[in-house]
């Protein structure tokens, strides 16, 4: 009885104790939720607004850049086909350059604002960013020396736009290759050769470039003459052929100054060098120089001037075929004469005599 009554005793307040629970637990999450939800409301609102303004500014800033880099382009081709645009400006090299600028400003311009978005957000959600960042520095720093090839190239190649080093049409010597520049990229250029073949140079091996297309070049050659010939004569034929040649088509574009003789070179006994040269348009030198050649030996022929090579006309004449004769006629030798001391030591020995067998 006894036992029974402390069971009942016992089991009676349990449900009460449990309910009791239950309805403090919702009663401190509800007045948990109604202590932070305008903390969690004001959370939400700072990273949509956060992420609203990255977007928005990300996007206007990439449209600014893609106008921006179709108004270079219409440039370069509102000028292509004129006398200017011949000069100053190529098409392809103007777009290809732009695209290529357009191309790592957009990546930088999204890299910054959606990095910083996300620190932000981080940063709203009250994370400490020290780790992070700490841990970033040093992932950072191990691409870094495991990829310092890539990043060299990179580099160089960002540099090379946008300081205009060279570009599509340009003829270059990059130390490791030369030739036509084909195709510029951010990590790897090309180049097309005399013989064509096409190098692909990467930008971080590049210790120097020569570009043989920027500003002016020079066209120069070496006129071999004989040193009897008259000079002022030379010199007065060669700056007429320059005049003659600067009136002519397309000469008239490729040479930006007259034809001038920079005088003698060099002198030897038989010929002299004159230097003659000339500015041209960048990458036209070349063919300036042939055609040069070609008018200055057509106006020394026809001036009775003689190249190193062409005998003059005393050295035309034969020689007597007696006189001939008689150098080639050999000098007199002592073995000649079969009484020399000469010609007897020379002479071989006579066989030893054998002498007769004894009779018996």
């Amino acid at each position: 009885m006894f036992w029974s009554a402390a069971l009942a005793a016992d089991s009676t307040p349990r449900p009460t104790t449990r309910l009791d629970d239950a309805q403090k637990s919702a009663t401190n999450a509800a007045g948990w939720v109604e202590e932070n939800w305008s903390t969690w409301l004001s959370i939400g609102l700072r990273i949509t607004l956060i992420l609203i303004i990255a977007f928005v500014l990300r996007s206007a800033i990439r449209r600014a850049i893609t106008k921006l880099i179709e108004r270079m382009n219409r440039t370069a081709q509102a000028v292509d086909g004129t006398a200017l645009g011949g000069l100053l400006v190529n098409v392809e090299r103007r777009r290809q350059r732009s695209a290529a600028i357009g191309s790592v400003l957009r990546s930088v311009a999204s890299f910054l604002i959606m990095g910083t978005a996300g620190l932000m957000i981080l940063s709203a959600l009250e994370i400490n960013l020290a780790p992070l960042l700490a841990s970033a520095g040093v992932a950072g720093v191990a691409i870094g020396f495991g990829a310092r090839n890539l990043v060299t190239d990179f580099l160089s190649g960002v540099f090379m736009i946008l300081e205009d080093q060279y570009g599509v049409g340009d003829t270059i010597d990059a130390g490791v290759a030369s030739g036509e520049v084909i195709e510029v990229g951010l990590r790897v250029t090309k180049l097309r050769g005399d013989n064509g073949e096409i190098w692909y140079v990467r930008n971080g091996e590049v210790k120097r470039i020569g570009n043989l297309s920027q500003g002016w070049a020079t066209a120069g050659i070496d006129v071999q003459i004989r040193a009897d010939e008259d000079l002022d004569q030379v010199r007065s034929v060669i700056t007429q052929v320059g005049v003659d040649m600067a009136k002519d088509e397309p000469w008239n574009e490729r040479l930006w100054e007259p034809i001038e003789v920079l005088g003698l070179n060099a002198v030897y006994l038989d010929s002299m060098i004159v230097r003659v040269s000339a500015r041209t348009m960048p990458g036209k030198a070349l063919s300036v120089e042939r055609e040069l050649r070609w008018r200055i030996k057509k106006a020394l022929e026809e001036a009775g001037i003689h190249l190193v090579g062409r005998p003059t006309e005393p050295d035309l004449q034969t020689e007597d075929p007696a006189g001939a004769a008689a150098a080639n006629v050999s000098a007199p030798s002592v073995l000649a004469n079969p009484d020399s001391p000469q010609t007897a030591a020379a002479s071989p020995l006579a066989p030893a005599s054998v002498p007769p067998p004894a009779q018996k």
